[in-house]
């Protein structure tokens, strides 16, 4: 066949049609209703929005790979895909409205970057996350460490709740005034991996690595445990310098993770679960029976994960702070913010749906609440002058709770700040760009606590 430049361009766009030996397609998230059991077997199923499941699918790589997926949208409202805890790109960040577009239903997005940091992170839309996230779209994102520990069971554990009836029904209140000004939006049942509680057979001193995710929209959640020994390891994805023995009572802000590497120490007919602590009673979310096989002995504690490649915090002592003041909410103090660079009294506020303000401001105004240059450290006094917890989360930078002018705790991205609390973070800029910073209770952050770093 003579070759011209038409045959070429035909046999070209042949070429290209054709499924290319050794490249993947990109792997896809669809949020979109689903009709799932998320009540126990002996009531009906419930319309949720899912990843395909509830949760979403798991996705595990190993730290340093590159994280590569195709937002569908098959919603009827926009939405966009937050990668909780990562830093990355501040254009793969996921925030409608600041780093990207939101994504229209039928519409698609590309989101690809590498993954910098082991540990158990999560994502979720951040468009209207007070609903979406309260519809169940929310899933697991493990990074894992190329010298990881040796269990015999590594699980992560997405906790969430649901505001449900009797019928199998949700209740259809999302972005209720009186949820907003209170403590949020809290449902009436909570679910591990979309169930009511998981069940495991283990020896006794077989050993897990559970990695507790608080993926509810508000509820901070109060687990106990009985039948295990075990160990704090990491939290927000990122290791404590040595593994602390676990507190009788493990708490969970919305959003936050908690890396535990427990043995089973249950014996003869006892179980051991981890519950959810509501009011005087515990209901359980995992249980393990131990079964008849047996370790030879318990093992020694686990040695500390090994750390992410984080920048040091610079001298605190010399560093710069911007304090930052939480205002608003039912029994609270203020009287009046700025939303949208007018001074506004606390009634035509509410009349816009905003209840809540970070430094005056109500809702995401044009300044920022700090400009910082790559490689500075910036210090951050929170002080909660309202009647209601906040967890306050920093989107691309990991930070550390200070004491003093030295750090009083592991990295992690989001701190729960209660009522009438002073709590100091610090963290080094790093990826320009603009960036979150919000309480992560979501009904809070829609009506109002939603503020941003400037990184340039």
């Amino acid at each position: 066949m003579k070759l011209t430049r038409r045959t070429f361009l035909g046999s070209v766009a042949a070429t290209l049609a054709l499924p290319r030996a050794g490249l993947a397609a990109v792997a896809e998230l669809r949020p979109a209703p689903a009709n799932l059991q998320i009540l126990p077997s002996d009531y009906p199923t419930t319309d949720v929005w899912g990843y395909g499941g509830m949760p979403g699918p798991e996705i595990r790589l190993p730290q340093g790979a590159r994280l590569d997926r195709r937002l569908v949208n098959g919603l009827d409202q926009p939405t966009t895909i937050h990668w909780h805890g990562l830093r990355l790109p501040n254009a793969m960040d996921g925030v409608a409205g600041m780093t990207q577009d939101s994504v229209a239903p039928g519409g698609t997005f590309d989101y690809g970057f590498d993954l910098k940091d082991a540990g158990t992170y999560w994502y979720h839309p951040h468009d209207r996350s007070y609903e979406q996230v309260g519809r169940g779209l929310a899933g697991a994102l493990i990074v894992t460490e190329a010298d990881a520990p040796e269990v015999d069971r590594d699980e992560a554990l997405v906790l969430q709740d649901w505001r449900m009836q009797p019928d199998g029904t949700m209740v259809e209140d999302f972005g209720a005034l009186h949820d907003m000004a209170h403590a949020g939006r809290i449902g009436n049942y909570v679910t591990a991996n979309g169930q009511s509680y998981i069940e495991r057979d283990l020896p006794l001193h077989g050993r897990l690595r559970l990695r507790l995710i608080n993926a509810a929209a508000s509820r901070v959640m109060q687990i106990v445990h009985a039948g295990f020994t075990g160990w704090t390891v990491a939290e927000d994805g990122h290791p404590l310098e040595t593994p602390a023995a676990l507190p009788e009572m493990l708490v969970l802000g919305p959003g936050q993770r908690m890396d535990l590497i427990v043995d089973v120490s249950a014996t003869g007919d006892e179980t051991a679960y981890l519950g959810l602590v509501e009011g005087d009673s515990a209901a359980v979310l995992y249980e393990v029976t131990p079964s008849e096989a047996e370790r030879d002995a318990a093992r020694a504690a686990p040695a500390p994960l090994p750390p992410n490649p984080l920048p040091p915090l610079g001298d605190l002592s010399k560093a710069r702070a911007t304090e930052v003041r939480i205002e608003g909410g039912a029994m609270g103090r203020m009287t009046a913010a700025r939303a949208d660079g007018v001074e506004m009294p606390m009634q035509d506020l509410v009349q816009q749906g905003l209840v809540w303000a970070l430094n005056g401001a109500a809702g995401v105004p044009d300044t920022p609440i700090a400009t910082v240059s790559p490689g500075e450290t910036l210090r951050m006094p929170l002080i909660n002058d309202t009647a209601w917890p906040h967890v306050m989360h920093l989107h691309g930078h990991p930070f550390r709770v200070i004491e003093g002018d030295r750090p009083g705790g592991p990295w992690r991205d989001s701190v729960l700040v209660m009522p009438g609390d002073r709590t100091e973070i610090a963290f080094v800029a790093e990826e320009p760009g603009d960036w979150m910073f919000h309480c992560h209770m979501l009904d809070h952050s829609a009506s109002g606590m939603m503020h941003w770093v400037k990184v340039r």
